[in-house]
C-alpha cells in the first residue's frame, strides 16, 4: 500500500490509498467518523476495476486530520488483533 497526499491543510486531509479498496476504506471511514473530531470523513472510487481510492477527511476547529487519521488506525489494529485471537482460539 503507498499514500499518496493531495491536500494536506490544518484542518483537511485529502489523500489517495493506492493499492487498496472499499474494505479498508470503509472501515477506516466508520472509525473516523466515531470520532468527535472530525466534521466528515468520505471516499470515493472512480472505476470499480482500474480506480483507486481517494479519502478526505475534515476534521473540527482545532482539530487535525493526521491525528484522527492515526487514531482511527490505531483503533482498527486493536480490533484486527482482538479478532485475530479470537479466530485462533476456534
Amino acid at each position: 500500500m503507498e499514500i499518496e497526499v493531495v491536500k494536506d491543510t490544518k484542518l483537511e486531509l485529502e489523500m489517495i490509498i493506492h493499492g487498496e479498496n472499499h474494505s479498508l476504506c470503509n472501515v477506516l471511514r466508520k472509525y473516523l467518523m466515531e470520532d468527535e473530531a472530525v466534521e466528515y470523513a468520505v471516499y470515493g472510487i472512480d472505476h470499480p476495476l482500474t480506480g483507486e481510492p481517494i479519502m478526505t477527511i475534515k476534521t473540527k476547529r482545532k482539530n487535525r486530520p493526521r491525528e484522527a487519521l492515526l487514531r482511527a488506525t490505531q483503533r482498527l489494529k486493536e480490533e484486527t488483533a482482538e479478532f485475530k485471537e479470537e479466530l485462533e482460539g476456534i
